[in-house]
C-alpha cells in the first residue's frame, strides 16, 4: 500500500493518516513522532494543522 506523501497536512482530532514525525505548521521547533490511526493532538490546548516531515 503506498504512503502519504511527506507534506501530508491532518488537524487536531483527526485520526493520523501516516507514521512519521509530524511538526506544528508555523512552529519550526515543535515536532512528535505520530502513529498511524492515532488522534493528532492539540498543542498547548489548542487546534491545530500538523504536517508530516518524514516516515518512521
Amino acid at each position: 500500500m503506498a504512503k502519504e506523501p511527506i507534506g501530508t497536512t491532518a488537524s487536531t482530532a483527526e485520526n493520523c493518516p501516516e507514521s512519521g514525525v509530524w511538526k506544528v505548521e508555523g512552529l519550526s521547533f515543535t515536532a512528535a513522532p505520530i502513529s498511524k490511526g492515532n488522534r493528532m493532538p492539540p498543542y498547548q490546548g489548542k487546534s491545530v494543522t500538523w504536517k508530516l516531515l518524514q516516515y518512521v
